[in-house]
């Protein structure tokens, strides 16, 4: 099997979920609080994949997911959700990057870059012309790579109330897929 992004299909929702969990507890155990990683639950998380996969918001709403093809199976490596913007600030022009989650063993492998492209590639001949993201301000790695695929903060930022005494400050970062990835 080749190592690339397609689609993803409900046979796949159990590993996303699973590597959901381990990418969340590798990737924000400074950031969320430990019982509320703890707390994940695959069933639950297979759930809402695979309703996204059968019964998408709307039209443009897409889970893709990487492959990887290195050790002759199509094990997965990651997967990124994406569709139209639920900022109340945002345009119909505008869709929003929902996730973008590399296995953590896996990274550093172009899965990330491979997935964000797919994405860009759906929505602009959807008609997109802007894309955003939201992350925690203390995620540096992924404010990073996204920093060096051309995005930058737009001056929003949010709260989320992730328990009584947790407050997660999210930024929202922004690209204009018109220019960006071109050839």
């Amino acid at each position: 099997m080749p190592t690339g992004v397609r689609p993803a299909r409900t046979p796949d929702v159990d590993d996303i979920a699973a590597l959901q969990i381990r990418a969340w507890r590798t990737n924000f155990a400074q950031v969320l609080p430990p019982a509320e990683l703890a707390a994940l639950d695959p069933a639950d998380l297979a759930m809402t994949w695979a309703s996204a996969i059968l019964n998408p918001p709307t039209p443009s709403h897409r889970l893709l997911v990487a492959v990887d093809g290195a050790s002759g199976s199509d094990s997965l490596a990651g997967y990124s959700a994406f569709g139209v913007s639920g900022d109340p600030d945002a345009d119909e022009n505008t869709a929003e990057l929902l996730a973008l989650v590399v296995d953590p063993d896996r990274t550093r492998q172009g899965h990330g870059s491979r997935l964000l492209t797919a994405a860009v590639d759906h929505l602009r001949a959807a008609g997109f012309l802007t894309l955003a993201t939201w992350l925690p301000m203390a995620d540096g790695i992924s404010r990073t790579f996204f920093g060096s695929s051309g995005w930058g903060p737009d001056s929003a930022y949010r709260d989320r109330v992730i328990s009584a005494d947790k407050v997660l400050r999210e930024v929202r970062l922004v690209t204009d897929i018109r220019q960006q990835f071109d050839d």
